[in-house]
């Protein structure tokens, strides 16, 4: 069980946190609220201990003889603050140490993870960007703020991201500490990552189609980390089951076609371009009106032929066009029998796609799709490499710090 130290801002969005305290919670971490004065104007003690089942404190003096800003640093596996406003930024910045939460910040050797909040003006304001420029230097993983409705009227970057996106931000650094490095460094920055995810479908009539299994977590998790480690990132999103993260440019496709067309259009400009979307290999010829029981069908009625033909191999179209320093990088979701014959059909699937790396799950009895793990095999020119078991975020920093490296080279 991991440690967490949830910091809380006075900000509007400090509601929000308490969705972020059970997300947490629920997956077995001790939480740790730490709110400012500020905080507690806006959601109060109560509601905080009893999400966290842990007492909360808000000043250096409210526990003196256990020297908590001390022991709170010394525990914790994160810090996350969520809001953090524009004055705790510049607090932190400062490395001001007028209250528990800043104090403990200062205490702690643990990846520290903040989540900004605050009108778009004070945002983009030089004096704050600048906080934030410093806070990275340090090694401080700073989340851009989602763009969207603000308190009141405006709109803007400036809202707190979804709970759900803040705490698979935490279980990610969590998982693997190092990529917090990667993220407060931005070492994407002045990187474009083209992203496909999810899963085609191809129309039968105007209210059936053949579809697959893929939610989209694999891609999207790429996507997500990829803007936290500075990239600018289009997603190319075939029917998601899951929300978008923030921070990134969306191109919503239907079928093959649409998916080829997209990436015709957004591959040629991109750095990198991640094939994650699980795409139709057949599709059949919609008919314009519903397909009727009775239509179609043989002699005795309860079944009926439905032609395919094969639809564009996206991947190989890419491939085929080849932009000097562009990284490629295809799926492969595979049915096999042992992993010597996975990776078999992986480095084959390689070389006759020719992209530079290709990440190979078994995807046998529903192993992978849908699911928020997954076991991957990357897969380079050179053969096997890395294998990732566990979550899908963590696959996303392995196939990342792949990008990064062929990038470099």
């Amino acid at each position: 069980m991991s440690v967490v130290v949830l910091g809380v801002g006075g900000g509007i969005a400090a509601y929000k946190v308490c969705h972020v305290v059970r997300g947490l919670a629920e997956q077995g971490h001790e939480v740790h609220v730490v709110p400012t004065r500020a905080a507690l104007e806006f959601v109060g003690r109560p509601t905080w201990e009893a999400l966290s089942g842990h007492p909360v404190h808000t000043e250096v003096f409210d526990d003196v003889p256990s020297v908590e800003h001390v022991r709170l640093g010394e525990r914790a596996d994160l810090v996350l603050v969520a809001p953090a406003t524009a004055d705790l930024l510049a607090r932190i910045a400062a490395g001001r140490g007028d209250d528990l939460l800043t104090t403990t910040i200062l205490a702690t050797t643990a990846p520290v993870v903040v989540a900004p909040a605050m009108h778009t003006a004070m945002w983009l304001n030089a004096a704050t960007q600048d906080n934030v420029a410093t806070l990275r230097r340090r090694g401080i993983v700073v989340k851009d703020p989602a763009d969207g409705r603000l308190t009141g009227p405006d709109n803007g970057p400036g809202r707190l991201p979804e709970a759900a996106e803040l705490v698979d931000l935490a279980r990610t650094v969590l998982a693997d500490p190092s990529c917090a490095t990667a993220m407060a460094s931005r070492d994407l920055a002045g990187r474009r990552l083209v992203v496909s995810a999810g899963g085609t479908r191809e129309a039968i009539d105007p209210v059936r189609y053949l579809g697959n299994s893929s939610s989209g977590r694999m891609g999207l998790a790429i996507a997500s980390q990829a803007a936290d480690r500075g990239a600018d990132v289009t997603l190319v999103a075939a029917h998601l089951e899951v929300p978008v993260p923030s921070g990134m440019r969306v191109v919503p496709v239907t079928s093959t076609e649409d998916l080829a067309a997209a990436m015709d259009a957004e591959a040629p400009t991109a750095d990198a371009v991640v094939m994650a979307v699980a795409a139709a290999d057949f599709a059949p010829e919609p008919a314009g009106t519903k397909i009727k029981k009775h239509e179609g069908t043989d002699a005795v009625g309860d079944t009926m032929s439905l032609p395919l033909t094969q639809t564009p191999d996206v991947l190989a179209r890419i491939c085929a066009h080849p932009v000097p320093g562009r990284v490629v990088v295809g799926f492969a979701a595979e049915t096999a029998p042992d992993r010597a014959e996975l990776l078999d059909l992986a480095v084959a699937k390689l070389s006759r796609k020719g992209c530079d790396l290709l990440v190979v799950n078994d995807v046998s009895a529903g192993k992978v799709f849908g699911r928020a793990d997954t076991d991957v095999t990357l897969v380079r020119q050179q053969g096997p490499g890395r294998r990732v078991i566990g979550s899908k975020s963590q696959a996303a920093t392995a196939i990342l710090d792949e990008i990064h490296s062929l990038l470099a080279n």
